[in-house]
C-alpha cells in the first residue's frame, strides 16, 4: 500500500497497521497538553481511561483543575467509566510513582474515590512507561492523546519556559482522532486485562469483585481526518498473552514482546534524504548511534536535542567501563560538521541560567514524517520497559510540529525556510548561545549547542571550538 511521503516506511512487525484518516495535534509542553487533555475530560461522555507511569504527590493539573484524582472523581461522579492502570515497583526507590500500597489505599478511601484501577509491574526496576489518555473509547466522540509528559510539578509549564523556580521539563504529547485511537483502545484493553497485579488484594481499587474485563474493539473508529497515522510499542517478552488481533490485523504473538517503536525508528532514520530532528531524554542505543551516522555520512543534516544535565541513568550507564565503546561512537559523531548536539536553558538574569530539563521523546524525519510518544532512545526502552508512540507521515503536520519547536526553541519563525536551512540555522543559533553562555550574556531563546566530547558531563556545553 501505498501512501503520502512514502520514502519513509512503517513498521511491519507489531500489533498494530498503519491507519487512514486521522487528525493529528502536537501539543507541546506540559500546560498546554494537560489544560487540552482536561478539557476533554469535562467533555467526555462516556469514559475515561488512562494509563500512568510516574505521578508525584503533589501534582496539579493547569487552570484550576485540581489533582489527577480531582480530575478523575470528578468524571466518575458525572457516571463515566474511568479506569486507569498505574504502574507499580517494589524495586524502584524513588518515591514517584502510585505503586498503591497501604497508604494510597487509605488516600483513595479517604477521599471517597470510586474510579477503577489496576496495578501492573514488571521484573527489577523496568517500566511500564506508557502515557496515554483515551476519552470515549470506541464511541464516536473518541479522542486519545498519546506522548510522554508525566504527572510532575515541574512538568505543568507554558512554551518558552519563562516562569521557572526549581526547574522546568520540556515534554510532548499529541492527541489523536481517527481510526489509529482504535489501536491505543486495543493496547489498553491488553493492559487491564492482563495487569500483573489485578488478583493480588492490593492490586485492584475499590475491589477486584467490583471491576470487569474490557472488551477488544471489533470496529474501528471513523476517519477523522487524512492523515496517516501508526501506533508503535515496546513490550517485554512475557508480559501478556492474550494475542487478540487488532481490528483488520493478524494475531501478534505478544508474548515473544513487540519492539515496533525500535523498527521503526530503524526505518525512517534509514530513510532520512535530507534533515533529522530528535529530542530525547536520553541517547542509548547503540544501534541508533550507528544509523545516525550513516545519516551524517550521506550528508544528512542532523539535530538533536538533549538535557544539558543527562539522565542519573544514562550518567551511571556510562560510567561501566563496557560501556566505552558505545561512549567512543557517540563522542565520535562530534567529527561530523553536519551533527548538532544541543540543549535547552533559560535566561536567568545576568550570567545565570536554569537548565531546561529536555524529557521529549520524539523525532522528525525530512520534514514530513514524526514520531511522539513515551520511548527513549535508549535500550531498556526499545526492549524492556513498556511504551507507546504515535507516527504520521504529513507534510504540513510534521513540518508545522518542527516550526513550532523551533520557534520555541530559538524565538525565530522558521517556517520560510527549507528543511535543511531550518537545521543550519538551529546549529547556528546555538553555536552562538554557547559562546554566550561563556561571556555570561543572554541566550537568544532556549538552544545552545553541546560538544558530544564532553557529553554527559557537569558542563557538557564547555565548547572545545576555537572561539569564545
Amino acid at each position: 500500500m501505498t501512501y503520502p511521503e512514502s520514502h519513509i516506511p512503517h513498521a511491519k512487525n507489531g500489533s498494530y497497521p498503519l491507519r487512514f484518516g486521522n487528525t493529528v495535534r502536537p501539543l507541546i509542553d506540559g500546560g498546554p497538553a494537560f489544560r487540552r487533555i482536561c478539557e476533554a475530560v469535562e467533555q467526555a461522555r462516556h469514559s475515561v481511561w488512562l494509563t500512568v507511569a510516574f505521578l508525584d504527590e503533589d501534582f496539579q493539573m493547569p487552570d484550576g483543575y485540581g489533582s489527577l484524582f480531582d480530575v478523575l472523581d470528578r468524571a466518575k461522579k458525572r457516571g463515566l467509566d474511568v479506569r486507569a492502570i498505574f504502574w507499580r515497583s517494589l524495586e524502584w526507590k524513588e518515591n514517584d510513582h502510585f505503586e498503591g500500597n497501604a497508604e494510597h489505599r487509605q488516600f483513595l478511601s479517604s477521599r471517597g474515590s470510586t474510579f477503577h484501577a489496576r496495578w501492573d509491574r514488571l521484573p527489577k526496576t523496568w517500566c511500564h512507561h506508557q502515557k496515554s489518555w483515551l476519552i470515549d473509547a470506541g464511541k464516536d466522540t473518541e479522542i486519545v492523546f498519546v506522548g510522554g509528559i508525566n504527572l510532575g510539578i515541574y512538568d505543568i509549564v507554558e512554551p518558552g519556559h519563562e516562569k521557572l523556580e526549581d526547574g522546568s521539563i520540556h515534554d510532548i504529547y499529541v492527541e489523536v482522532r481517527g481510526p489509529a485511537a482504535t489501536d491505543v483502545h486495543h493496547n489498553f484493553v491488553q493492559r487491564w486485562n492482563e495487569a500483573s497485579e489485578r488478583n493480588l488484594p492490593d492490586g485492584s481499587w475499590p475491589a477486584k469483585e467490583l471491576q470487569s474485563d474490557l472488551l477488544f474493539p471489533e470496529s474501528l473508529t471513523d476517519p477523522a481526518g487524512n492523515i496517516p497515522v501508526q501506533i508503535t510499542r515496546t513490550v517485554r517478552r512475557e508480559t501478556y498473552t492474550d494475542t487478540t488481533a487488532s481490528v483488520g490485523g493478524d494475531p501478534f504473538p505478544i508474548t515473544k514482546g513487540e519492539q515496533s517503536t525500535l523498527e521503526q525508528y530503524c526505518l525512517a532514520i534509514d530513510a532520512a534524504k535530507e534533515t533529522i530532528y530528535i529530542e530525547d531524554q536520553a541517547i542509548g542505543a547503540l544501534q541508533i548511534i550507528e544509523k545516525m551516522e550513516q545519516a551524517l555520512a550521506r550528508g544528512v543534516e542532523v539535530v538533536y536535542v538533549l538535557p544539558g544535565n543527562a539522565n542519573f541513568l544514562m550518567v551511571a550507564a556510562l560510567k561501566d567501563p563496557r560501556s566505552r565503546p558505545f561512549l567512543d561512537k557517540l563522542q565520535g559523531l562530534g567529527r561530523y560538521s553536519n551533527f548538532t548536539m544541543a540543549a535547552l536553558a533559560a535566561n536567568r538574569g545576568p550570567g545565570k541560567y536554569t537548565e531546561v530539563y529536555v524529557h521529549a521523546k520524539i523525532a522528525i524525519v525530512d520534514g514530513v514524517w514524526a514520531t511522539i510518544g513515551s520511548c527513549n532512545i535508549a535500550d531498556r526502552s526499545f526492549y524492556s520497559d513498556t511504551e507507546l508512540n504515535a507516527s504520521f507521515w504529513d507534510k504540513d503536520a510534521a513540518r508545522g510540529f518542527m516550526n513550532d519547536l523551533l520557534k520555541e526553541h530559538l524565538v525565530m519563525d522558521v517556517s520560510h525556510m527549507t528543511d535543511r536551512e531550518a537545521l543550519k540555522f538551529f546549529k547556528e543559533t546555538a553555536r552562538e548561545n554557547t559562546m554566550r553562555r561563556v561571556r555570561g550574556e543572554p541566550l537568544q531563546g532556549l538552544a545552545f549547542q553541546m560538544d558530544p566530547a564532553h557529553y554527559p558531563a557537569v558542563d557538557p556545553w564547555l565548547p572545545s571550538i576555537d572561539s569564545v
